[in-house]
C-alpha cells in the first residue's frame, strides 16, 4: 500500500497545471514579478542572431517533447532555441534552466498571417525534458471548452511592460479577466477581426500583454487548483498595450484540442 502511495505522489508531484511553489495571485493591476518556479510551463523562444539567442516570444510547454506557441513567432529565416525553467532572461546560470534545440517546428496549415488566424504552431523538442520543480506540463483544456465573461485568468511573459517600454528581465504574471465573444466582436470594440476560435481578455484600458509576449500563455485556474492555459497571445492594439475596449486577443487551445492531438501522435 505505501508503494502505491509513493507512485500515486511522485506522479502528483508533476502532473500537469500544478505547480510545487504555486503562483501568488493576486488583483495587482498591472504586470508583478512571478513567484520563481511557479509557472513551470512558461517556456522563452529565442532566435539566433550572430552567435548569440534573443527572446522573442513566449511559449507553453504542453509535455515532455511538446512546445506551444504562436504561428506569427515562426519565421522560416530563423534558428530556434526553446529555453525552459526560466525566471530572470538575463541570468544566464539559472539553475534548473535548459536550452533545448527544436526537432521539428509545426505551424497550423491555415495560418493566415493577413486576418491572424490560426495562430498556433507546435514544437517538438531533440529530447524529452526532465520534470522537475522547475520545469513541468501546462494542463489544455478539453475541447471546445468556452469561459464565461470575466473569468480570471492570468497572462505571463517576459513582454513590455508598457507601449514601448523595454522587455522584462524577471517573468510577469497579470490578471487578465476574459471577455466574452459577444462584447470582444462588438463594431468598437475588435469587431469581425475576433472569430470563435479567439479568447479575449482584459480590455479595460488599464492591463494588457504587450509585444513580447506573443505566444506566451493565458493560464486559467480550475476548480481543483491545477492550471489550464486557455488562450496563446496572439496580437493586441496597435495603438498601445492597454487601449480601452480592445483586449489582447489569444487563440482559444479549446478550438484546436484535436489538431494538437493530431500534431503530437502523427509526429
Amino acid at each position: 500500500m505505501k508503494l502505491v502511495i509513493l507512485a500515486l505522489f511522485v506522479a502528483g508531484a508533476y502532473g500537469c497545471g500544478l505547480p510545487t511553489f504555486p503562483p501568488i495571485v493576486t488583483r495587482v493591476v498591472g504586470g508583478e514579478d512571478v513567484r520563481e518556479k511557479s509557472w513551470p510551463w512558461q517556456a522563452s523562444l529565442q532566435y539566433k542572431s550572430g552567435s548569440n539567442f534573443y527572446h522573442t516570444c513566449g511559449a507553453t510547454l504542453i509535455s515532455s517533447q511538446w512546445v506551444m506557441t504562436a504561428a506569427h513567432c515562426i519565421s522560416s529565416r530563423n534558428t530556434y532555441r526553446v529555453y525552459l525553467g526560466k525566471h530572470n532572461l538575463n541570468n544566464n546560470n539559472e539553475p534548473g534552466s535548459i536550452a533545448l534545440t527544436p526537432a521539428k517546428i509545426i505551424v497550423h496549415e491555415s495560418w493566415d498571417s493577413y486576418r491572424i488566424r490560426n495562430d498556433i504552431a507546435l514544437i517538438k523538442l531533440q529530447s524529452p525534458v526532465t520534470f522537475s520543480d522547475s520545469i513541468m506540463a501546462a494542463c489544455l483544456p478539453d475541447s471546445n471548452i468556452v469561459l464565461p465573461h470575466n473569468s480570471p485568468c492570468y497572462v505571463t511573459g517576459w513582454g513590455r511592460l508598457w507601449t514601448g517600454g523595454p522587455l522584462a528581465d524577471v517573468l510577469q504574471q497579470a490578471l487578465l479577466p476574459v471577455v466574452s465573444h459577444a462584447n470582444c466582436s462588438k463594431p468598437d470594440w475588435w469587431g469581425s477581426l475576433v472569430t470563435s476560435s479567439m479568447v479575449c481578455a482584459g480590455g479595460d484600458g488599464n492591463l494588457a500583454s504587450c509585444n513580447g509576449d506573443s505566444g506566451g500563455p493565458l493560464n486559467c485556474q480550475n476548480s481543483d487548483g491545477s492550471w489550464d492555459v486557455h488562450g496563446v497571445v496572439s496580437f493586441g492594439s496597435s495603438m498601445g498595450c492597454n487601449y480601452p475596449k480592445k483586449p489582447s486577443v489569444f487563440t482559444r487551445v479549446s478550438a484546436y484540442i484535436s489538431w494538437i492531438n493530431n500534431v503530437m501522435t502523427s509526429n
